[in-house]
């Protein structure tokens, strides 16, 4: 039996994964949130990993906040760099695999085709850049990593589009989304089952992978499929605007093309929006 440790358990990953993990009964999985054991901590980190022995960890503790972390970069980088480079340091003294989830937000947006892994990396906002220090960090302090990029995760838990397009609807707030940036909606609950399943496989070709549902969208496709699948199409003003003003520079196409993990981990993906009918389905 494999044994497990899930940082960030509290996040919307953390509890995808906790679901998930119901399905995966040979798994022992240990799910520890900031108190239990806070990445940022070094010592903490050591003292943690001593007491116990893992198999994997899976990093889903995160500074998300995407606009916050221009006025906080510490902070961001506090967690998503230190905090990875503590995890791969104990993860490579207790022989253990790392599985490091990063971000589409690594790339500048300029290219026009989906990002491969050997891409050139170039973040333009803060969150981005603390990502890919977390991954430099990962690929010099750990021998057996997986470092995972997705992109626009939502679920049924915590803050995210998904849910704040729920809100705003019920409230009959009119809707003004942007059609400047083009991704691709990945339901977090697939990215925990994809995680899950690549331990199953055991696979031992490490390295970077791209991970996401299947297809692309603007945020205001992405508004749309959510209204029109929870019935409130009709019922809400929405409006796409190609401009919408933030504190952070997001990039303008953040495809990720995901022909290395499905030729080498698991060949199996769905489309963007039947994932999202599926999880709204299920009454959330």
């Amino acid at each position: 039996m494999k044994r497990i440790l899930v940082t960030g358990a509290n996040g919307q990953l953390g509890k995808c994964m906790r679901d998930s993990a119901q399905n995966f009964p040979d798994f022992e999985m240990l799910f520890a949130g900031k108190q239990e054991l806070d990445i940022d901590n070094s010592d903490s980190v050591k003292e943690y990993f001593s007491k116990n022995k893992f198999d994997y960890c899976i990093n889903a503790a995160a500074y998300t906040n995407v606009e916050k972390a221009e006025s906080e970069p510490k902070k961001a980088y506090k967690t998503n760099s230190e905090g990875a480079k503590n995890l791969a340091v104990q993860c490579k003294v207790n022989n253990t695999t790392l599985i490091q989830v990063s971000t589409d937000y690594v790339f500048d947006g300029k290219k026009q085709t989906p990002y491969k892994e050997e891409d050139t990396t170039n973040p333009i906002n803060v969150y981005g850049a603390s990502k890919l220090k977390g991954e430099e960090y990962v690929q010099a302090f750990c021998d057996r990593y997986f470092i995972f990029r997705t992109s626009w995760l939502y679920s049924q838990y915590g803050h995210n589009f998904l849910n704040t397009i729920l809100k705003y609807s019920k409230e009959r707030k009119p809707l003004t989304i942007t059609t400047e940036q083009t991704g691709t909606p990945t339901n977090a609950n697939d990215f925990a089952k994809a995680i899950l399943e690549t331990i199953v496989k055991g696979s031992v070709d490490y390295g970077i992978y791209h991970y996401s549902n299947e297809g692309e969208a603007t945020w205001y496709d992405f508004a749309k499929a959510i209204l029109l699948h929870t019935g409130q199409l009709d019922k809400t003003k929405l409006v796409k605007t190609k401009h919408y003003s933030t504190f952070a520079a997001r990039p303008k196409y953040s495809v990720l093309n995901m022909e290395k993990y499905c030729n080498t981990i698991f060949n199996k993906t769905i489309n963007w929006e039947k994932s999202l009918q599926q999880l709204i389905n299920k009454g959330i």
